[in-house]
Formats: structure tokens, sequence, C-alpha cells
């Protein structure tokens, strides 16, 4: 059974985890808000893509489900203005200077003021309803998200299985389904128990929906209480045994520690 671990996070690490200077200055031009009766279709077909595409680009675990105040990056067509440089765009617009030229044919890095750009959000990496991330999409995907029950706190776990010897560093997603399959055919639960997991080299991945409550991790032998106590709560494994057999790595660590902070922000 999965080991709970007592995890502080200093209210100082929340204030200075708070958005940075290069979100706040996010252009939010290439930001959508779902409106009611929007569909990920009728979005795409407005903004010149398709729905696979702003799947990928905003990790939509439940694309046929999108929610009123949630909020999209989607493509965008830019008038280059004075300054602007590909590098420039592609901060303000979460975007790649490679995804530009290819957007555009563009055979260097040179840019004109006026030159119209077609400007194409970076996509995730996804596999069904796993979404992998590293600490900066992560904090961009958090805080797109509209979450619409009410979190007051978060439980941070170990695996215990699997541990370190079990990832090679790639093997993200065959070990996110193998704890989905022991999680619903031997515990019996509806689907993954915890919302995000984090994995010795500091990547993250999205795995329950975070509007649904996460199943049985508390570890309470008391079933019937479990689902009142964990009604408010966003569960989080961390891959490894830390009962003395890995050692937890810097990248794992500072994960750890900005995901909490990102989260703890987001709750108000």
């Amino acid at each position: 059974m999965k080991k709970l671990f007592v995890f502080l996070c200093s209210l100082t690490l929340v204030l200075l985890m708070n958005r940075s200077p290069v979100y706040a200055a996010n252009n939010p031009r290439n930001i959508y808000e779902v409106k009611p009766g929007d569909t990920l279709w009728k979005i795409a077909n407005t903004y010149g893509t398709t729905a696979t595409e702003l799947k990928l680009i905003n990790g939509l675990q439940q694309p046929d489900l999108l929610i009123a105040g949630q909020k999209l990056r989607v493509p965008i067509m830019y008038e280059v203005g004075t300054g602007d440089t590909l590098w420039k765009l592609s901060q303000a617009f979460n975007s790649s200077v490679q995804l530009i030229k290819s957007a555009n044919g563009l055979t260097s890095d040179v840019i004109f003021v006026g030159q119209k750009l077609k400007i194409n959000p970076v996509k995730l990496t996804m596999n069904d309803q796993f979404v992998l991330m590293s600490r900066e999409q992560f904090r961009d995907w958090l805080f797109n998200q509209k979450i619409t029950r009410r979190i007051t706190w978060f439980q941070e776990h170990h695996t215990y299985s699997p541990s370190y010897k079990d990832f090679n560093g790639s093997n993200y997603f065959s070990l996110m389904k193998g704890m989905k399959e022991y999680h619903v055919n031997d515990m019996g639960w509806s689907d993954i128990s915890q919302q995000l997991t984090i994995f010795p080299d500091g990547k993250v991945i999205a795995g329950r929906p975070f509007n649904t409550p996460p199943q049985g991790s508390f570890g309470l032998t008391n079933k019937s209480v479990t689902p009142t106590i964990e009604a408010n709560a966003v569960a989080i494994e961390n891959i490894g045994n830390f009962d003395g057999v890995d050692q937890m790595t810097a990248e794992q660590k500072e994960t750890i520690v900005t995901v909490a902070a990102l989260l703890l922000t987001e709750m108000g």
C-alpha cells in the first residue's frame, strides 16, 4: 500500500513561486476563454486549426468536456512590430522559434515590421488522458485550468512500486498505465487514483482529472469516510521507494516543491 509521507512547504516559497514575470507579461491574445455552448471543433474552426491540435496544445484530458471560463491557447496571426524578434514572440506566445519558422516558411530568423506571422503554441506530449510536462509547462497548464470543485489540501505520497529501478528515463506512460490498471482492476477504483505523478527526472504527469476527487489514495482502512475526506483533495504520487531504498534526486525534489507552491497559489 502506498505510504503517505509528511511534506512541508513554507509560505515564503508560495510567495516566491507566484506567477513569474514571464508568465505575467505574456500577451493574452492567444488565450481564448471558453464560453457556454463552445465545442473544441467550433473553437478550432475559428482559429484555423483542428480539435486534435488544440487538445495537444492545451493538454486536454477530457476534450469533450469544455467548461465555461476555461482558458485555451490558440494559434494566432500576428503583425510584427518594432523590436520584435522570433525569440521574443516565441516567449510571449508559448511557442518556439522553430515552430514559427516552420509555420511561415521562414529560412532565417530575420523578420520585418508589418510582416504577418502565424504563431502556433507548443504542443504537449500526451498518451490517452496522461499529459507529460516540465515544471514550466505544468505552471502554464495549471493556471489555465477551470477547477469546479473546492480544493483545500493536497496529499503527498511515494509510490513504493514502481520505484527508481523501474524508471528507465523514457517509460513514463507505461508506468502510468500500469498504475492505472492496478487501481482499476485490483483496487476496483474508477480511474487512476492520483491527479499528479512526479518522476525522478523532475517531469510531472497529469493523470486523474482535477475536477474528480482522488479515490482511495488516503490509505484509510475505513472506506466509508474516505470519500468525504478526499472530496477537497488533490493526490500527488512521487515515483520512488523512499523507505530506505531510493535517494530522491535533486530534480524530483525541486519539482515536488514547485508543484506544491503552484497548487497553493492556485488554491488562493
